[in-house]
């Protein structure tokens, strides 16, 4: 199977990307997007007057290569109401390709591997860094990790993991190994 991308339009930095252990805030479809290989970073400069916006490279440009290591839910939802979730990297590498961004409407686009490197990013040539602990995700799997997470039947399982993944429950086939 090809290896596949989560590419971004953001107007956030690298540097604070980094230091949150991936971009977020997005409207996506996460079951996709877990099981993507790459997070591409792509430049949006014309939200430079929000808050959020620290942007620093050339509009279009993409400017960061990151390993995924998860898909997460944040706290905030969009105007209409869907979640919004964080892309977390475990490895980076700074790029510069640019005029990457091919100007779409979706600030969130899916790409093959085979796709990427016809754009300019040659794998290659990375050199890969490896992403400090973020203190928040860290939080979050100390608490599953310590038990804090209550038991649950496999119908509720279900139900929840159907809300993650944005599908029917009847959708969710679960597997236990003792």
């Amino acid at each position: 199977m090809e290896e596949e991308a989560i590419v971004v339009f953001t107007a956030r930095s690298p540097e604070r990307i980094i230091r949150e252990g991936g971009s977020q805030a997005w409207v996506l479809n996460a079951a996709r997007a877990k099981q993507c290989k790459w997070l591409v970073c792509t430049q949006n400069r014309n939200n430079r007057d929000h808050e959020f916006s620290d942007a620093t490279q050339p509009h279009g440009a993409a400017f960061l290569l990151g390993k995924v290591s998860g898909v997460m839910k944040t706290e905030e939802e969009s105007e209409d109401g869907r979640q919004r979730w964080l892309v977390t990297i475990s490895k980076y590498a700074l790029i510069n390709v640019p005029e990457f961004w091919e100007h779409d409407r979706n600030p969130v686009r899916y790409f093959s591997r085979f796709d990427l490197e016809k754009k300019g990013i040659d794998f290659a040539a990375v050199e890969f860094k490896e992403v400090q602990a973020n203190s928040k995700i860290e939080t979050a799997k100390e608490t599953f990790d310590s038990g804090a997470v209550s038991s649950l039947t496999i119908a509720e399982a279900r139900i929840g993991l159907a809300k993650t993944f944005g599908v029917k429950p009847e959708a969710i086939e679960i597997t236990i190994r003792g």
